[in-house]
């Protein structure tokens, strides 16, 4: 997948956004997929369609305490295609500053370089952006990964940009087909990358995506918010 042309595709859309400004301890929800709602979201095409559409939790053999009976949730996958679904938001990461979100893996990619060109595959991963505005060569980018390869916590730059920095909060075979919940501090872990106090994010995006492997992989994703 090329994340130059996805932030270029997401910095278009941020351009014209306009800030939303919400009450101290809100909780910002940007996706409502156990609603089967993707209103606000776009597809982007790199090669091919990726599949996305809602299933029934229980349906897809998911059991979790944190999963209500009947609850929908995003099912992604690819087999050997590259699309991602974005959308355009405003997160003031002074008030809101910690994404939440939840996935399951199902399968990995098998003898990629990740730190490749030919090997930048993920199962799931999750991007926010920071726009450049007008200079979109400034756009930054945090993809966090499920990597297929690479050890938790590790970062790396993306293989075609140094503004998109990836960083492997799950890896392997160890929590595959297990419905894991994550909390990650953006406004830290942009700092870290870009040694910057960046205080808003302009747009988020889910993708899975087998492009450059040619390989297949399933995932599943549910709702995603910003908290303080």
């Amino acid at each position: 997948m090329h994340p130059p042309v996805f932030l270029q595709t997401l910095l278009f859309i941020t351009i014209l956004s306009v800030p939303v400004l919400l009450p101290a301890g809100t909780v910002n929800r940007v996706a409502d997929f156990s609603e089967a709602n993707l209103a606000g979201w776009e597809e982007k095409s790199f090669e091919g369609n990726s599949q996305y559409g809602f299933v029934d939790a229980k349906t897809a053999g998911i059991n979790s305490n944190d999963l209500k009976n009947g609850q929908q949730i995003l099912r992604a996958s690819t087999q050997g295609q590259a699309s991602g679904l974005f959308k355009e938001v405003n997160i003031d990461l002074t008030k809101t500053p910690y994404l939440n979100w939840s996935w399951q893996v199902q399968n990995l990619f098998k003898n990629n370089n990740e730190r490749s060109k030919e090997g930048d595959d993920y199962p799931a991963r999750i991007y926010v952006v920071v726009s450049g505005g007008v200079f979109f060569w400034n756009t930054k980018a945090i993809n966090y990964v499920w990597s297929s390869n690479q050890p938790v916590g590790s970062e790396w730059p993306n293989a075609y940009t140094g503004n998109a920095k990836m960083l492997a909060v799950r890896s392997g075979e160890k929590q595959l087909g297990q419905w894991i919940t994550e909390r990650r501090n953006v406004r830290k872990d942009l700092k870290n990358f870009f040694g910057k106090d960046i205080k808003k994010i302009d747009a988020i995006a889910v993708m899975v995506d087998g492009d450059n492997t040619g390989q297949s992989a399933t995932a599943y994703f549910g709702n995603i918010f910003f908290s303080d």
